[in-house]
């Protein structure tokens, strides 16, 4: 029997699905809401047991319309956001697609994408990590086709129809291309390729994907058990919020339909919706955009629903708690962490309390990597150029040094092991992270862990700068006033020493503070004041909303100056995401119990206004 994979491993097939959420949510701005279609729910066809599904409203009417293009216009600034996204449906060998001739005429109101296996190759990763980069950069497409199942990504496309019979001739004029042949399967006939790529009509829903997804979407269309019937998917959808766009729905807990070999050109066997995927490898492991998702959702089932306005885009990931601790992401600590974000210093313009710290550490500095690895790798796949250079025109530092650099001390703190988990982790209740100040010579930050035993946290400074040597950075000790052991730290990537002390805070509590310099050490330990009652913290409530409590802050003026002051703007492997932070004004994230063995995280991110 295939192995189930391990919960982590989601992430990384996370990475291609965001990537195919961003493209379908932005074909949702640009729909035109007449000819709606039959208005058929996608997840009604797709098998309970696919492990990720994405369902999106493409061609959304009224104020859901409305909102949609107020905040992709906002967001991108252009008129046609979406001239490069009609290529996901462009089949191997077809020539270029337009939204308007291709696809309007026959497009229903809803759409659906799912994996059926977690097993994603690093290839499919490359692939639509590269497809998202050529959005976000908005240009000509550089390939004829975004195909996203053209390198071993198991899935398939499920669209609503208005007009079935000017489906039926698109699907077929896209098969024709891309030298399909005719099959059928259970009845049902559709045309497969020699490298496994299917496309067909099922129940008037367009199909393209994977043989293999066709046959599981064939099976479920004749009775076989649907995603819209399962009782976690019921559930989480249930408690959604009104006005979604479009949502992402994750279950680490379930095999996936079935893998097939690619190549079968339509006769391999399937075994449908009662298969069990094989784990594979999970190729990139957690690199990419898929680490958000385990970073707020850990490895929980999840339901991530996005929420336009014409001020703001929020989503709500909904959770469904578990009994197991350390495995929420910051939807299972959300508590916990707004008392930690309440504790940081109250000038902070970046703020993050994190609960259960000692538990989920790893699994969040896991996250963080496939974040950063994401943003740095996206621009680099879209402009052909590969990994980005360890030298930029920052004075011989990059974004993916600072980011690495700022990471490895956490890294240390989580290494796999009982001798770390008893040094580091035992100790380690809540946490935060600050930053503060308008430019590189007043930036204050730092890392600020609480820490349950103040003698294994006052050893865990030494033992913290004895794995940085170990890992090629240089330490010496220093003296703060008002900490018990302190160091100095010089880690590759960063252009500046680390501060790593322990002390009493401010309320008697023991922290454990990784700072930028002595000052940053000493703002963590006595605060002038804190975010608990400051401004931006109340303003943020607000903007949350359900009496949620933030436990994460960015206000993005002040880290677009710092990036630019420093010269990290010019670094091109972020250059294609800096129009769109200058687009956004705020980030705000909090979180609270929804009853009935749900919660929710909201992140809401506020939209710079016309002017």
């Amino acid at each position: 029997m295939p192995t189930p994979p391990r919960p982590r491993r989601r992430v990384a097939a996370l990475t291609p699905l965001v990537a195919l959420a961003t493209v379908a949510l932005a074909l949702a701005g640009c729909g035109s809401s007449s000819s709606p279609g039959s208005s058929a729910d996608p997840a009604g066809v797709v098998p309970a047991s696919a492990p990720l599904y994405l369902g999106a409203v493409v061609r959304p009417s009224g104020s859901l319309k409305s909102s949609a293009i107020a905040a992709a216009t906002t967001l991108t600034h252009r008129a046609d956001s979406y001239a490069r996204l009609a290529s996901v449906l462009q089949a191997p060998g077809a020539p270029t697609l337009t939204y308007s001739h291709d696809l309007a005429p026959w497009l229903g109101t809803n759409a659906g994408i799912f994996l059926s296996s977690l097993s994603t190759s690093t290839a499919a990763t490359t692939k639509l990590q590269q497809l998202l980069g050529e959005v976000l950069q908005g240009g000509a497409s550089t390939t004829p086709s975004a195909w996203p199942f053209a390198s071993g990504l198991e899935g398939a496309i499920v669209l609503d129809t208005s007009d079935s019979s000017k489906a039926a001739s698109f699907i077929s004029t896209e098969a024709q291309h891309a030298g399909a042949h005719p099959a059928s399967y259970r009845g049902v006939s559709y045309q497969a390729t020699s490298g496994g790529d299917a496309f067909g009509i099922v129940d008037r829903l367009a199909v393209l994907g994977t043989v293999t997804a066709l046959h599981s979407v064939i099976d479920t269309s004749l009775g076989g058990p649907s995603l819209v019937h399962a009782a976690d998917y019921s559930k989480l959808l249930s408690s959604a919020p009104s006005g979604a766009l479009a949502h992402v729905y994750s279950n680490p807990g379930v095999t996936g339909v079935g893998a097939s070999s690619r190549g079968a050109g339509g006769a391999s066997s399937s075994s449908g919706a009662s298969s069990a995927a094989s784990a594979g490898t999970a190729g990139a492991g957690t690199q990419g955009l898929g680490g958000l998702i385990g970073l707020l959702g850990g490895a929980r089932t999840v339901n991530l629903s996005l929420v336009p306005s014409s001020s703001s885009i929020a989503l709500d990931v909904d959770s469904l708690t578990v009994a197991t601790a350390g495995n929420g992401g910051l939807a299972g600590s959300a508590g916990a962490g707004a008392q930690a974000l309440g504790e940081l210093p109250g000038e902070s313009w970046l703020a993050v309390g994190l609960g259960d710290a000692g538990a989920t550490l790893s699994g969040d500095v896991q996250a963080l990597h496939g974040v950063a690895s994401a943003l740095t790798s996206l621009g680099s796949s879209s402009s052909g150029a590969g990994v980005a250079s360890e030298e930029s025109s920052a004075g011989g530092f990059n974004i993916k040094g600072v980011l690495d650099g700022v990471l490895a001390p956490l890294s240390a703190l989580s290494a796999p092991g009982a001798q770390s988990r008893h040094d580091f982790l035992s100790w380690i209740s809540s946490a935060g992270l600050f930053a503060s100040g308008s430019g590189i010579v007043n930036l204050r930050g730092g890392i600020v862990l609480d820490s349950t035993n103040p003698s294994l946290s006052q050893a865990a400074v030494a033992k913290l700068g004895a794995a940085l040597e170990k890992a090629g950075g240089s330490v010496q000790s220093i003296s703060i006033p008002g900490t018990n052991a302190a160091i100095s730290a010089r880690v590759n990537g960063l252009p500046v020493e680390l501060d790593i002390a322990n002390g009493a805070g401010a309320g008697g509590q023991t922290k454990f503070v990784i700072g930028l310099g002595e000052a940053s050490v000493q703002d963590a330990l006595k605060p002038s004041s804190t975010l608990l009652s400051a401004a931006s913290t109340s303003t943020a409530a607000g903007t949350l909303g359900e009496g949620i409590r933030p436990s994460a802050i960015v206000e993005f003026a002040p880290l677009l100056s710092l990036l630019e002051g420093v010269g990290l703007s010019e670094d091109p492997s972020i250059s294609h995401v800096l129009p769109y932070l200058r687009s956004l004004s705020t980030l705000v994230g909090g979180g609270k119990s929804l009853g009935g063995g749900i919660e929710r995280y909201r992140l809401v991110a506020g939209l710079q206004s016309a002017g």
